[in-house]
């Protein structure tokens, strides 16, 4: 075929035109997309188990050979071979125990934590499966269902500690330690040998060893305002004083005494006319106490080194691990803290300040397929994940699972560090920032608050407070910023967010802008003078601010920010089931604006007695959100 010059011509102005159009829309398309987020840098496999079987994980650990012993509430220990491979092989080890939530590897044995007792499991004919089970220590059990039974985890010197739940009679917001050790954490040794460590714990599940020293994060309920991190010396009080009913036991460490508590914090032990125990409900405008001040007359007492925000950063915190050297990147040798409650993972960093530990807290990886329970380092650098929520309420879909969280390698734009200054917060990021908008003070927001201790379940956040930002300094290469922070509070949890900071290379905004900083204690040293810092504030650079139009029609996307502010979105979701009913469910219920207002205010569980975990009081929840969040809850019934 003979083809001319003007053909030739056409077609290359065609190739031409199209490659443009090409690169016009590459352009516009990366100029316009959206900053990264979490799923782009650590990315959750579900690991394939055989069919039929039901892992409902309590235990998790990654053995010398890489191999996974993984333990469920069924009472099944299935060893799991090539666990990061795309086939794993599940063999099961051992079948018939209670409730096994725990369990660690040691000398070819693997230890664990059955309801009642801490046992050793080991083959010894060599067959794959454990032939041998051994006692090592039985703690008394009085049949309650909420006994719960959580470790082993191991010591430097091949011991164990065990953490024991309290049980819950007729009145399931007041635990109770029925049986000696409820509510205790508890040393043992390979021959049976047994201390009592620690007391005033509830529920105790994220029992957890890190650098050779005892951690622990306990839920939500009475005494406990909302989850942390904790430290457990030997002596400590952590807070909930049932387990103090056994100070007087010979071996005890502690000598405190539940009266001496009460004589400080009203118990809240109230009846009806007809003799019946009725749930304490918040009392505004009390005066209350604070964990911190309640310190300063029992010493005992035990302070959260870092707060995890209830209904933020979790309502059911789990297992902490410490991120090994040379993991995830920019955040090795940090934290990571599971919740059970909203099938998540947040990450910590912590730094001791005149002899107290305390930190900071962020969101890290949400979106797991259920209630976040136990981790483990694999051999390649992958965390695995263990699941479970029958009877806990949690946000994944699914009643159990097995799951790897892997990191692709690519640095994610987020805070690395934030650590105390005498005058405010130094904050390190993982990539250089836009110098010009960090310089803008707009671009940052501290407000400070608190929880009550009192023995009401849970605690509304208290004494809300902006903090001004009168300053702020940038290192030269871009990676750090110190911010001068007027009015900071001793013990006060400090929530810091950069809605204004953007990356210098793409102008991407922090995946994860707020952080909760615990500020135990303010450190010394040098402050910083304003003429050496940048006090340029345009409120203009600042993030927009959406504003309702009268009339409005309101979305879920235009809600969305108010539900997430007010942490509505941690236990509820527009049409499904979570923690909590979704809200199309509520909607059906026709309450009025008006009840929806008090609801927030103080829930009633007893209206929706299908969900287990009930919902906290929300009075800092301000009215006119309230009210907005209510006008659009009706509106789903229409």
């Amino acid at each position: 075929m003979k083809i001319n010059q003007s053909t030739i011509s056409m077609r290359s102005f065609k190739y031409i035109f199209i490659t443009f159009v090409a690169l016009f829309c590459i352009q516009t398309i990366n100029y316009a997309q959206e900053s990264p987020k979490e799923e782009d840098f650590f990315k959750i496999n579900k690991l394939r188990s055989p069919e039929g079987t039901i892992l409902e994980v309590g235990g998790l650990f990654t053995m010398p050979d890489g191999n996974l012993a993984v333990t469920t509430r069924r009472g099944d220990i299935f060893i799991v071979e090539n666990p990061t491979s795309a086939k794993p092989y599940f063999r099961k080890f051992a079948s018939g125990l209670h409730e096994v939530l725990g369990v660690v590897y040691k000398n070819n044995s693997l230890y664990v934590v059955q309801r009642g007792e801490l046992t050793r499991l080991y083959d010894s004919n060599m067959d794959g499966k454990a032939d041998v089970y051994e006692t090592i220590y039985a703690w008394p059990l009085s049949g309650n269902y909420h006994e719960y039974s959580f470790g082993p985890k191991m010591a430097p010197d091949g011991s164990f500690f065990v953490t024991l739940n309290l049980g819950f009679g007729d009145a399931w917001w007041t635990p109770n330690s029925f049986v000696p050790w409820r509510g205790w954490a508890l040393h043992i040794y390979d021959d049976g040998r047994m201390e009592p460590w620690a007391t005033g714990m509830r529920s105790p599940n994220g029992i957890s060893m890190i650098d050779g020293e005892l951690y622990y994060t306990d839920n939500q309920g009475d005494y406990v305002g909302s989850g942390s991190i904790m430290k457990i010396n030997k002596g400590n009080f952590m807070g909930h004083p049932a387990g103090l009913v056994w100070s007087n036991m010979p071996n005890s460490p502690i000598k405190l005494t539940e009266k001496e508590i009460y004589s400080k914090i009203n118990p809240r032990i109230d009846y009806d006319a007809n003799g019946k125990r009725t749930k304490p409900e918040n009392i505004e405008n009390e005066k209350y106490q604070t964990v911190f001040e309640m310190k300063k007359s029992i010493p005992d007492l035990q302070l959260p080194a870092v707060w995890l925000p209830h209904g933020v950063l979790g309502i059911s915190s789990s297992e902490i691990v410490k991120i090994p050297k040379g993991n995830f990147g920019p955040f090795e040798e940090q934290l990571l803290v599971g919740d059970q409650g909203q099938s998540k993972i947040a990450r910590v960093y912590m730094e001791t300040v005149k002899g107290q530990l305390q930190g900071c807290a962020w969101d890290f990886r949400s979106g797991f397929q259920s209630g976040v329970t136990r981790m483990s380092w694999a051999n390649d650098g992958s965390l695995f994940v263990g699941e479970t929520n029958r009877g806990w309420g949690s946000a994944g879909e699914a009643n159990e699972g097995l799951q790897r969280l892997t990191w692709n390698t690519l640095v994610p734009f987020d805070m690395k560090t934030v650590k105390a200054m005498p005058d405010g917060f130094e904050i390190e990021f993982t990539k250089p920032i836009d110098k010009k908008k960090a310089a803008n003070l707009a671009s940052y927001n501290v407000e400070s608050f608190i929880y009550k201790y009192h023995a009401v379940y849970g605690s509304p956040t208290q004494e809300l407070k902006n903090c001004p930002v009168k300053g702020v300094r940038i290192s030269e290469d871009g990676l750090t910023v110190r911010i001068i922070v007027g009015d900071l509070r001793q013990a006060y949890i400090h929530k810091i967010t950069l809605d204004g900071i953007r990356e210098l290379e793409n102008s991407y905004s922090l995946i994860h802008p707020t952080a909760y900083y615990t500020l135990n204690n303010i450190p010394d040293g040098a402050k910083l003078a304003l003429n050496e810092v940048s006090t340029k504030n345009e409120p203009s650079i600042a993030v927009a601010k959406s504003k309702d139009k009268p009339g409005e029609v309101m979305t879920y996307e235009k809600i969305k920010p108010l539900l997430i502010k007010n942490t509505c979105v941690a236990c509820h979701n527009p049409d499904k089931k979570l923690v909590g009913p979704g809200f199309a469910d509520i909607a059906k219920r026709k309450y009025t604006v008006n009840k929806i207002l008090q609801l927030i205010k103080n829930p009633q569980p007893q209206n929706w007695p299908e969900y287990s975990t009930p919902m906290a009081p929300m009075p800092q929840v301000s009215e006119s959100d309230a009210r907005k969040i209510a006008n659009w809850i009706n509106s789903l019934d229409k």
